[in-house]
């Protein structure tokens, strides 16, 4: 159990840290461009791309615990955030496959207006 205690020392590698960091600013950035948003498809693109960014803010988040903290419950908690975490990004992934040719399709029609 103290095997990433022995890898850094327990410290946070600041690496996990830009990315939770970078992950929670484009989650921001795109519900600020989901709300305004006037086109349906599109807000379910950038609804996806939020969705994968909030995932993968939640699965760094626990992946970083599991290098500040070594005890049974931190790694508990790193497990159901690592799962919900990566979850939502691999949803959020098939979800925005799934409506990209929708919003681009949209965007296409409503530009040659």
């Amino acid at each position: 159990m103290k095997m990433f205690e022995q890898i850094n020392g327990g410290k946070s590698m600041p690496v996990l840290a830009f990315i939770i960091i970078l992950s929670l600013a484009f989650y921001i950035f795109y519900k600020v461009q989901y709300v305004r948003s006037r086109r349906p498809m599109e807000k379910k693109w950038l609804s996806a791309k939020s969705s994968m960014a909030l995932g993968l803010f939640v699965g760094m988040f626990g992946l970083n615990t599991l290098f500040i903290q070594q005890t049974t419950v931190s790694y508990i908690v790193a497990a159901l955030f690592m799962l919900i975490g990566f979850t939502s990004l691999w949803t959020g992934f098939k979800a925005y496959r799934h409506v990209l040719p929708y919003a681009q399709r949209e965007a296409e029609e409503l530009n040659n207006q």
